[in-house]
């Protein structure tokens, strides 16, 4: 997903121009401010006008969303303004996603190894049965 944000603009944009900017329904920019994600300024009653700050703010959660962040971590982040607090929950996240990674790059060996087996039947090559054994922790004879 490419980003299109010209930090340079000092144009009021309302809900729909940001939503559309980003990619995004209405509703789920309604939430993020309900949420405490975004504080757009109200002109004219309730209509909200978003500026450059806002299209930031709307790229950095979309940014850590992508990073796995849940939208609670993303407030917790944002609305710290303690530099401890939030390396804790970048440490948390980091954590989350190194065991994931390293989870995935089983499966990408397991996988590997039976591309690369020369047996009819990779399920029956013993290489291919002690990989899947040491899934739950069994050793071959």
């Amino acid at each position: 997903m490419r980003l299109n944000v010209d930090m340079k603009s000092s144009a009021i944009m309302s809900i729909g121009d940001i939503a559309a900017r980003f990619g995004l329904a209405t509703h789920v920019l309604r939430h993020w401010e309900s949420m405490g994600l975004l504080a757009p300024a109200r002109i004219g009653g309730e209509r909200r006008r978003y500026g450059p700050d806002d299209l930031y703010r709307v790229a950095v959660i979309l940014r850590a969303k992508e990073a796995g962040f849940s939208l609670d971590e993303i407030r917790e982040m944002l609305a710290t303004s303690d530099a401890a607090a939030r390396r804790e929950v970048l440490a948390r996240r980091r954590e989350q996603l190194a065991r994931h990674i390293a989870e995935l790059q089983t499966s990408l060996d397991l996988i590997d190894c039976a591309l690369a087996c020369d047996h009819d039947d990779f399920a029956s090559c013993r290489h291919f049965q002690s990989m899947v054994a040491e899934r739950i922790s069994l050793t071959r004879a």
